[in-house]
Order: C-alpha cells, then structure tokens, then sequence
C-alpha cells in the first residue's frame, strides 16, 4: 500500500492551491480518504474526509473554502483550498482507511502520506 501527497507550497493569503492524494494498495478497494494537517508542535487536526462515493465532511475551520473530491478509477483524491489564511500554514497529510465509513478521527486511518507543506503569506 502507498499514499502519496504533492502538490504543497508556498502562496501570499488569498491565493489557492491544489493537493492530491494518490493511493494504491489491495486493501483500499472502495476505502473512504481523508485530510489531516499538523503545525510543528501541535496535534494533528481533522481537515475533511470523503466516501467512495462522494459523501464529504468538511471541518468548521475550512468549510465554505476547501474542497474535497475524487477520482475513483485512478485513486486519486484532490484538496482544493481556495482563499487561503496564515492559519492554514501547515503540513498537509493524506490517509487512506480500510472500508467505506469516513471519519475525522486520524486513529481511523490505517495508511498515511508523508507529507507536504502548505505555507501562507500574510
């Protein structure tokens, strides 16, 4: 099983940026994916999660700016984060869980990216 992120970076506040998540693995077959994010010195924080087939929680924090979406015949899932803020400043992570329930608890979560930075600008 892999998960990889890319697509992190640095942006002035306001600006977007767009993560993927591809994941790959006998066990992730119709599996639900989910964001999380961590600042060094913080707990991890639930970002959004989304079914196989396309349900999505989003948490208060990012609601109304990021998206979450997928492509099922490729495994891939996309973080579109639009508007973005300083507060948003963080390592992104990508995780894959087995089965189709989604959750915002990261013990969930079976598989896990290594990671990309999201950096904003004031």
């Amino acid at each position: 099983v892999y998960v990889v992120e890319s697509g992190g970076g640095l942006v002035p506040a306001g600006d977007s940026l767009r993560l993927s998540c591809a994941a790959s693995g006998s066990t992730l077959a119709k599996n639900a994916m989910g964001w999380f994010r961590q600042v060094p010195g913080q707990e991890r924080e639930f970002v959004g999660t989304i079914t196989w087939s396309g349900t999505v929680y989003y948490s208060d924090s990012v609601k109304g700016r990021f998206t979450i979406s997928r492509d099922n015949a490729k495994n891939i899932m996309y973080l579109q984060m639009n508007n973005l803020k300083p507060e948003d400043t963080a390592v992104y992570y990508c995780a894959a869980k087995i089965g189709m329930v989604a959750s915002a608890d990261e013990s969930d979560y079976e598989y896990w990216g290594q990671g990309t930075p999201v950096t904003v600008s004031p």
